[in-house]
């Protein structure tokens, strides 16, 4: 599908009216021959936006929302599509493009007459790979624009003009009046580019998360430097262990930016101590899956300094892989990351990737019932303490079964007294 052949489109394209035009990010990647397999279609039109956006939504028994009511933009949702609708801001189109962020993503497209209508030059940017801004006033109008242009840049491998960056600079104070959740969305986005590391000297420069960041510094970056190093590493000689970084718990829908390799480098942006970091990513709205994720990696870091000096016993690859559960797929690449030797951290990782493994996926060998069953004991202090010391056992290779923990339990009577 293109988003200049309305031929692939899922509607009719007599169902626009007349003065409908494609605008945004559909308009500025066809141009940049930048191919996705989600099409995501943007119009603008001078009147009855919501109205032409039901109406096509019921020719087509599609989804349809209302996105904003007060400024009469709706989606109509199909497989793969999704069409958003939006009432023209101003008393022309021109108007209306002169009201966006940058100069490339100011460019209409008019599909009946298939024109262009570019009154910002926004193609010459394209041509230059230049990101410049429409005006300083329509970053002030949304501040998250300020972030927006160092994710747009990574994305697209565009210089950010000097132009913008000044204003940046300047207006970086306001992006406290944007909702926490808009924040996290492009701080996200920027995590999740590769070419995004290379934009967050000025991000950091600029202070634009200080406010809720306040422990992202150079360093941060540098580590976040060296896991995107970790991840080319591991892409080269472990391919399919590489496809797993770049997934989550459970699939995630597009666009959602979340990965264990965004994990990892939101862990170094981030206080030390679990505590204050868990208190900073709670300030971002971040849900509890992905701060129970970033908590366990840093929690991890004791372990992960051991291996740069010595090999882990038996015990301590158990209690590894029990602490870290799923997120030993953060865990490896932050170990890779910090310097442990490719041939410390492989073997893990094949221990991981057997499902059998007695080590990475150790399941208790008896139940708290099964121990007071057989120790003729109540739950309690001294249940707590027998449960441990059979996991440790456990852990050391002591034993291995559970007819071999009841036996270890009965030959050691001391564990009652």
């Amino acid at each position: 599908m293109s988003p200049f052949l309305p031929e692939t489109w899922p509607f009719p394209a007599a169902l626009l009216p007349e003065d409908a035009h494609l605008v945004g990010g559909s308009v500025r990647d066809h141009l940049l021959q930048r191919r996705s397999t989600y099409l995501d279609l943007d119009f603008v039109l001078s009147d009855s936006a919501v109205e032409v956006a039901s109406d096509i939504a019921t020719a087509c028994n599609a989804g349809f929302v209302v996105l904003d009511e007060a400024r009469r933009i709706a989606r109509v949702v199909f497989d793969e599509v999704t069409v958003d609708f939006a009432q023209q801001q101003g008393d022309s189109l021109e108007a209306d493009l002169r009201r966006r962020d940058f100069t490339v993503n100011a460019i209409a497209y008019h599909p009946h007459s298939q024109t262009l209508v570019d009154p910002l030059q926004g193609k010459a940017d394209l041509a230059a790979k230049t990101l410049r801004m429409v005006s300083a006033q329509n970053l002030a109008d949304d501040p998250l624009r300020l972030m927006r242009a160092y994710r747009q840049a990574a994305q697209l491998g565009f210089e950010l003009h000097p132009q913008p960056q000044q204003a940046i600079k300047q207006l970086a104070p306001q992006l406290q009046r944007i909702s926490v959740e808009r924040i996290r969305s492009e701080l996200d986005a920027l995590l999740s580019i590769p070419a995004g590391t290379a934009q967050l000297p000025s991000v950091l420069a600029h202070q634009l998360l200080h406010f809720w960041l306040p422990h992202f510094d150079a360093h941060s970056i540098a580590q976040i430097a060296q896991i995107d190093a970790a991840v080319k590493q591991i892409a080269q000689k472990m391919p399919e262990y590489a496809k797993q970084l770049h997934q989550w718990q459970k699939p995630v829908p597009a666009g959602n930016h979340r990965s264990w390799i965004k994990a990892t480098k939101l862990s170094r942006l981030l206080a030390a101590e679990a505590s204050t970091a868990q208190a900073e990513l709670t300030a971002l709205s971040y849900s509890r899956a992905e701060t129970h994720a970033v908590v366990t990696i840093l929690k991890a870091q004791p372990t992960i300094d051991l291996m740069k000096t010595q090999a882990l016993i038996r015990s301590q690859k158990f209690f590894l892989f029990k602490q870290s559960g799923q997120q030993f797929l953060a865990v490896s690449l932050l170990a890779l990351a910090q310097g442990v030797e490719f041939a410390v951290v492989e073997p893990m990782i094949a221990k991981f990737l057997d499902p059998k493994d007695a080590i990475a996926h150790a399941r208790p060998l008896l139940s708290g019932n099964e121990i007071m069953q057989q120790l003729d004991i109540k739950p309690g202090k001294q249940l707590g303490q027998i449960i441990k010391a059979v996991e440790q056992a456990q852990a050391e290779g002591v034993i291995e079964d559970k007819q071999g923990a009841i036996a270890w339990l009965k030959a050691n009577p001391s564990l009652c007294s």
